[in-house]
Order: structure tokens, then C-alpha cells, then sequence
């Protein structure tokens, strides 16, 4: 028999982890008398499981670190555990689902005021509405929380399916009510992650900007994870209510919400798994030591350095450890690499040689205008009143000595910092202030000048990026759909990797790229988004002379179909490729003109080439 011939069907390899999660937990009964477990841990470690899914989508796999998750726990557990013991309802699927949605509509308010800070200062605003919630369950809402005191007396859970109704009086019953809700908690969080919702939300925590930067709006992804990671939280919280029969106030405690982070840290982030297995080790040890005689209240200490050793030696985590280790075993022994060429240049390597004719001045309509362009930093203008018109099909080059305002200049181009006054047109619409995602979705994408791609990403993931804000536009919510088997996706990866040469390393992690190449895959984002006019940064910036060579190569055939702006210092570069050339100089235009009248033009020798006989980098 082949080795195809036995290999399981695909439906079967894409829910592996689904088939060993469930036979784990199927089995795990049977052996919690043998490991001083019980049903009541177990359950514990399933809710805190299925709490921790969603706050691994926000923090694992979105970078976005919250202290807050608390106040969800604490508003679904609440809301649930309230409408039974009113009870305006026995059913407990009922009560579930309102409590899940009640700590959704908090998590869009939370979301959307937190969410306009980044890094630090949402951490620090998610943990100041946390507190706020311990607030209100303690004093505005007491009557309805129980205050201090908790809210007693939730029934034990009646499930209402239509016609089907099941009790269930016992921790074994609610064991395997939590076993389903977290196995299809975990296969729905894989479904997302493995869909272009869940690229974009792997690219935003590489690296935001960029994300932005090639047409996606990004404040909206993290809003909707926001949301999701709520939404498991409130859920969470409502089976905490019908686990104990009594929801605790403590479900709104600061120490809720860093007890998920140090579960989510030890089983590791970005692993789905891995707050499940945190909490495994967490609530084992915890229970376990406070049982040990002679320990008394070193338990606390204990748990604390047996966390230390464990985030020292597993920096990824248990499972982020355990996935890096079968990656290696699958792969084997690594190969034994060939000798490398040498990468020492040939001497005497001549620069890319200037046309020796120039094209004909470009006649197409006026695709790009800047009308009295000006930009101010307190008493400082960086740029000064500069009007600018680009023909399409037009390669047209901005220069001018170091302080000049060439950045400026085309950061307000590309819409990533707004003009003090002053318009920008596009096709004869105004688009001064859209912002840089908007501006790309209209056909406007930038590279930059040191290089902004999605280290970890491959390289076909980082096009993938680029070109699911094209395909699909500036947000695409498609959660259940398997980027992957996108193939009007694949079709625009496969493009954008030739147009850079980069087809043989469309597997690559992008940090294990030459530099050269991440030059080129920094332009291939660019590219990917499939724009009209492209703006480059210092394309050739850090390269070698051969590099240089290849890249000027590269634009030239870019060129054939895209509208080009190229801020450069590399003057070899600059009159090899452009057909009229702008100059700035304390941020105001000082000439315009083609690549040669530019060179002759005294004031701009004065000004940037002084009185060279022939050009040089600047």
C-alpha cells in the first residue's frame, strides 16, 4: 500500500486535534482517581479553559494584553446565575446565551473606549474598567450581585433543546456538558485562526501599522476580537454559576484576570491548547499544596517559583515548547547545506548604467496632485507650500539633501500623517486626511524605508496580508473559511511573489530571509495590494552595489504597469529610472524638471549636487 493510499482523509487530518482533545477528555475520568483528582477540579479546569480560549485569541494570536477579562467572567457568570434565581427562565441554555450577549455588549463598550490606546495604555485601561465593575458589584448593583455576599441559590442546570430536556444534578453530568462546550469552543477558535480573520489578526501582532498600511482597518479587527474573547468570557462565567450553585463576587476580582494570564503564559500563548493546559497545572498544584501538611502558607511562595521556573524554562510555554519539539522531530535531521557562494563582491562591480535616452514625457491625465502642501511641527515647517502633479504611467523621483522634506513629503502622500493645510487629489478627488488605509484601498500603497514586513509570518504569509485587503477590502469578517483553499487568494500571492522573485521562498519565514530579499518582499507588500500608484521609500537603502543592480532591474519592470514615486538617495538609481525629478530644500520645491536639465539646473547644484561633474550617492 502507498504511503498516500494509507493516509487518513483530509476532514480527518484538519480535526485531529479535535479527535485527540475529545479522547483525552473521554479517558480522563477514568484516571482522576489515580492522580488524586476529581470531578470538581476537572470542571474547574474546563471553565478556565474555555475562559482562556477567548483571551488567547486577543492575546496569543493579536498581541492585545488585557487586565479587564475579569469584568466579562463576572458579567455573564452574573446575569446567568440572576435569571435563574429570579427566575425569569429554568432553562439554563437560555440563560447562557443572554449572559454570553450581555458580556458582548459590554465588550463593544469596553472595546471601543480601551482600543484607542495601544500597547501599555490598553493594558492599564482594560484593568481600570475591571476595577470599575468590582465597584458597581459591590455598591450600585448589589441588590441584584449580592454585594460582598455573592448571589446564592442558582438551581442546578436544566437544559431545554425544543422537545429534548435533560437535569443535571451531579458534577459527572456537568463534567461532559462542559467537555462539549469546550471542544466546540476550541474547534470554532481554530476555525478562525486558520481564516483570513485570523491571518490579519496574526499579521496585527507582528506589526499593526503595516497591517493598516496595506488596506485593512485595523481598529475594527481588534474591536471584533475584543468581542469574541468577551464572549467566551461570559460564557465561562455562566457555567462558573452553575458549577458551585452560587456565583462569587471574586469572578470580578483583579486576581481573576492575572490568574488567566499566568494560566495562559504556563500552557502557552498562541497555542489555543495551552490555557487549558495552564490551568491543568495551576489548579493542580494549587489544590494539591494547600493539602500537603507542614506547608502551611508557603503554598503561595511554592506555586509562585514552580511559575518562575516554568516561564524560564519554557519561554513559549508548555505547549508552544511541545509544538517547537515536534516540529523538529517531524522534520528530521536538518540537511546538510551546500557550500554557500561567496558573498564577497567581485571587484570593480559597475552601478546600473544610466539610459542612454530618455523616454518621452509622460502625457496620460494627472492621477496625483498636491495643492500648496504644507506641514508644520510647532515653529518648525517641515514642508513648505509644495504643489506637485504625477501623469500616470510616470516614474517620478523626490530628492533633496538629508532635513529637506522628502519623508514628510511622502508620509502625507501615502495619508500616514495628515497636512497642517494644503490638499491631496487623487483622480481629481480629495484625499487629504483618509488615512493610509483608506488611501490604499483607493490605489495608493507605500513601501518604507526600513523594512516593515511580518518577521515570524512566511513569506507566502506575508503576501497573503496584502492581498486579502484587496480581494476583499478593508475588513472581511470571514471566520469559518479556510484562507488556505482561497484560490483567488493563492492566484494573488503566486502573482506578487514573481513580480519580486521571491517563488522559491514562498516558504520562508521572513526573518530568515537575506536582506536583499526582505528588500524585495518590503516592495512585494506593496505590489500585492495591486495599486495604481506605488510609492517607494528608499528602495535600495542598505543594499550592496549588486543588490542595487537587481532591485533598479526589478523597478523598471514594475514600472511597465504601475505609476511610480521614488524618494532615493542613490543618484545612480534616481537618473537611471526617473522621468522627471522633484527637488526639495528646506521643504520647499526649488526645481522640477527631466533627469537631465535637473543635473544642469545650477540652483539645484548648489543646493544638493554642489559642483560635482558627475553624481554620487548622497
Amino acid at each position: 500500500m502507498s504511503a498516500s493510499a494509507a493516509r487518513p482523509p483530509a476532514f480527518i487530518r484538519r480535526l485531529a486535534p479535535e479527535i485527540a482533545l475529545v479522547a483525552v477528555l473521554v479517558i480522563l475520568p477514568t484516571i482522576l482517581p489515580y492522580i488524586g483528582g476529581t470531578y470538581d477540579i476537572a470542571n474547574r479546569i474546563l471553565d478556565w479553559g474555555l475562559f482562556g480560549l477567548g483571551f488567547d485569541l486577543l492575546f496569543g494570536f493579536t498581541g492585545l494584553l488585557s487586565f479587564g477579562q475579569a469584568a466579562f467572567y463576572g458579567a455573564g457568570g452574573f446575569v446567568t446565575a440572576s435569571i435563574l434565581v429570579a427566575p425569569f427562565t429554568g432553562n439554563a441554555v437560555v440563560a447562557l446565551i443572554v449572559g454570553t450577549v450581555a458580556a458582548s455588549v459590554i465588550g463593544v463598550v469596553i472595546g471601543y473606549l480601551s482600543l484607542r490606546r495601544t500597547g501599555i495604555y490598553f493594558a492599564m485601561l482594560t484593568l481600570a474598567f475591571g476595577e470599575m465593575f468590582v465597584f458597581l458589584d459591590y455598591s450600585p448593583l448589589a441588590r441584584w450581585t449580592g454585594g460582598e455576599n455573592g448571589l446564592a441559590g442558582v438551581p442546578e442546570p436544566h437544559l431545554g433543546f425544543g422537545i429534548f430536556s435533560l437535569d443535571i444534578n451531579d458534577p459527572a453530568g456537568l463534567y461532559w456538558l462542559l467537555v462539549v462546550l469546550f471542544v466546540v469552543g476550541f474547534w470554532l477558535a481554530r476555525r478562525m485562526i486558520a481564516s483570513p480573520f485570523g491571518a490579519v489578526l496574526r499579521a496585527i501582532r507582528e506589526n499593526g501599522g503595516r497591517v493598516a498600511a496595506v488596506g485593512h482597518d485595523v481598529p475594527k479587527y481588534k474591536l471584533t476580537v475584543f468581542v469574541i474573547a468577551a464572549a467566551y468570557a461570559g460564557l465561562a462565567g455562566g457555567m462558573l454559576g452553575l458549577l458551585q450553585g452560587y456565583m462569587p463576587p471574586d469572578a470580578f476580582y483583579l486576581d481573576t484576570s492575572g490568574q488567566l494570564v499566568l494560566q495562559t503564559v504556563i500552557g502557552g500563548a498562541g497555542t489555543l491548547i495551552g490555557p487549558l493546559i495552564g490551568a491543568a497545572v495551576w489548579l493542580y498544584l494549587y489544590t494539591l499544596l494547600q493539602n500537603i501538611a507542614g506547608i502551611g502558607a508557603l503554598w503561595k511562595m511554592i506555586l509562585g517559583i514552580v511559575f518562575v521556573v516554568l516561564v524560564t524554562v519554557f519561554r513559549r510555554g508548555l505547549c508552544g515548547a511541545a509544538v517547537v519539539l515536534g516540529r523538529r522531530l517531524w522534520a528530521g535531521p536538518a540537511p546538510t547545506a551546500a557550500p554557500a557562494e561567496a558573498s564577497v563582491e567581485p571587484a570593480g562591480i559597475a552601478p546600473e548604467p544610466r539610459r542612454s535616452t530618455q523616454r518621452p514625457p509622460p502625457t496620460g491625465p494627472v492621477v496625483l496632485a498636491t495643492r500648496n502642501l504644507t506641514k508644520r511641527y510647532g515653529g518648525l515647517t517641515a514642508v513648505d507650500d509644495v504643489s506637485f502633479e504625477l501623469r500616470e504611467g510616470e516614474i517620478r523621483a523626490v530628492i533633496g539633501p538629508n532635513g529637506a522634506g522628502k519623508s514628510t513629503f511622502f508620509n502625507m502622500l501615502a495619508n500616514v500623517i495628515p497636512p497642517t493645510s494644503g490638499t491631496i487629489e487623487f483622480k481629481g478627488d480629495d484625499i487629504t486626511g483618509l488615512g493610509a488605509t483608506l488611501v490604499c484601498q483607493r490605489g495608493i500603497s507605500k513601501s518604507f524605508q526600513i523594512n516593515q514586513i511580518f518577521p515570524s509570518l512566511t513569506v507566502r504569509d506575508n503576501l497573503r496580508i496584502a492581498v486579502l485587503a484587496r480581494t476583499y477590502g478593508k475588513f472581511h469578517p470571514s471566520m469559518l473559511r479556510a484562507v488556505d483553499r482561497d484560490t483567488a487568494v493563492n492566484a494573488g500571492i503566486d502573482s506578487a511573489a514573481a513580480s519580486v522573485q521571491l517563488e522559491e521562498r514562498l516558504g520562508t519565514p521572513a526573518a530568515e530571509l537575506a536582506y536583499g530579499e526582505k528588500r524585495r518582499l518590503e516592495i512585494g507588500l506593496a505590489l500585492a495590494t495591486r495599486p495604481q500608484i506605488l510609492l517607494l521609500d528608499e528602495p535600495t537603502a542598505g543594499m550592496s552595489p549588486a543588490e542595487r543592480v537587481d532591485t533598479v532591474r526589478l523597478l523598471r519592470r514594475i514600472a511597465s504597469g504601475v505609476t511610480i514615486v521614488i524618494v532615493e538617495h542613490d543618484m545612480d538609481v534616481v537618473f537611471g529610472l526617473a522621468d522627471r525629478i522633484t527637488v526639495l530644500f528646506n521643504g520647499r520645491k526649488i526645481a522640477e524638471d527631466t533627469p537631465d536639465a535637473i543635473q544642469a539646473n545650477p540652483d539645484v547644484r548648489a543646493a544638493y549636487l554642489g559642483n560635482q561633474a558627475t553624481h554620487e550617492p548622497a
